[in-house]
């Protein structure tokens, strides 16, 4: 189990040399879904707000990136895609619950449509590491898309495709795309924790880049002010 201050004490000591993922493993800006125009029309027919949920490694910087996207409501870090109702991060953090760190994202689809929330989703972490991001080992940091509905699952899967067939990545896509069962709110303290701890050395070191790719890479999209 990877304990909060054992995260941090593991990251802080590989800090020297490290390097961050976005900037080194492929372009600088993942490409624009395929025009899917009835889709995308249904999705943003949605009346003021939908749901979307992903997990991306640690729910910390994946809450801070969408919180600066234009559009978004609302987002809550916690665990999705496992078996045991109610999990604390202890039993999460076992792998043995089957859940993964996981974010809810309340957005506007009038203003930002579920294809470009894929697209930053895919540019913030890599998607071909299978059950780990970074540091964080486990199925719990694994990669995944918790479509709410049909059309949230064509677009994820159309999505993996695309960048497959381009070649975005060096290694194959091991994002799953699985149906969203339930979704559990993690405990209050990892709540918006990017902007309670701006100055801890893995949020420094793994996720503040995270933020500031989204800023360079979608300045249409980016928001300085964060969503709740």
């Amino acid at each position: 189990m990877i304990g909060t201050a054992a995260r941090t004490l593991a990251v802080a000591a590989a800090a020297v040399g490290g390097t961050f993922f976005v900037s080194s493993s492929r372009s600088n800006r993942l490409p624009d879904s395929l025009p899917r125009a009835e889709v995308d029309a249904r999705l943003a027919s949605t009346a003021g707000k939908d749901t979307a949920v992903f997990a991306g490694g640690c729910f910390w910087g994946i809450d801070a990136v969408f919180k600066h996207v234009k559009g978004v409501i609302n987002v809550t870090s916690g665990y999705a895609g496992g078996t045991v109702p109610h999990p604390s991060y202890e039993d999460v953090s076992t792998s043995t619950t089957g859940h993964a760190e996981s974010v809810r994202v309340i957005y506007d689809p009038s203003q930002v449509t579920y294809a470009q929330l894929l697209q930053v989703f895919f540019s913030v972490h890599d998607p071909t590491e299978l059950n780990r991001q970074g540091p964080d080992v486990g199925t719990q940091y694994r990669s995944a898309v918790f479509y709410r509905n049909d059309d949230q699952k064509r677009l994820a899967e159309a999505y993996i495709a695309q960048l497959s067939k381009e070649k975005v990545f060096k290694r194959p896509i091991v994002t799953e795309v699985t149906k969203l069962n339930n979704f559990y709110a993690a405990e209050a303290y990892h709540q918006n924790y990017f902007a309670e701890h701006p100055y801890q050395p893995y949020i420094v070191v793994n996720d503040a880049p995270k933020v500031a790719h989204v800023k360079s890479a979608f300045p249409a999209l980016y928001r300085e002010s964060a969503a709740q």
